[in-house]
């Protein structure tokens, strides 16, 4: 039998939290043992943050609703409704919802998002 050209994502992996964000790995290294690249729908909640991290992958922010603060080597970017950015690997970030409504968003990255390489500095 011959493998199929596609994959349809039909239950995406939910990475389990202690947060409050809601992360689903749709392709990635949890959900599907992709290392090329990952795809996660994200939703942050009010006056969520994370840690500095400096990933050694590039990730593609899209937000679909709500806004979103990102520092990016001492540079404060804020992404609202229908802007994306691109953040290449190497850059030391924090990603943070200090806004009073939750921010949904898209993450991509290249190569997957791996714990082991996003050098959380918790």
């Amino acid at each position: 039998m011959k493998d199929k050209n596609y994959v349809l994502q039909t239950a995406p992996f939910r990475v389990p939290t202690n947060d409050g964000k809601l992360i689903e790995e749709h392709f990635g290294l949890a959900s599907t043992k992709t290392s090329a690249f990952s795809v996660a729908h994200m939703i942050a909640p009010p006056h969520w943050s994370e840690p500095h991290q400096t990933p050694a992958f590039d990730e593609v922010t899209i937000v679909l609703r709500g806004k979103k603060q990102i520092e990016i080597d001492g540079e404060v970017v804020e992404l609202t409704a229908g802007q994306t950015l691109l953040i290449k690997a190497g850059a030391r970030i924090r990603y943070a919802n200090p806004y009073d409504e939750e921010c949904e968003y898209w993450s991509v990255c290249v190569p997957a998002f791996d714990i082991s390489t996003v050098n959380r500095e918790d």
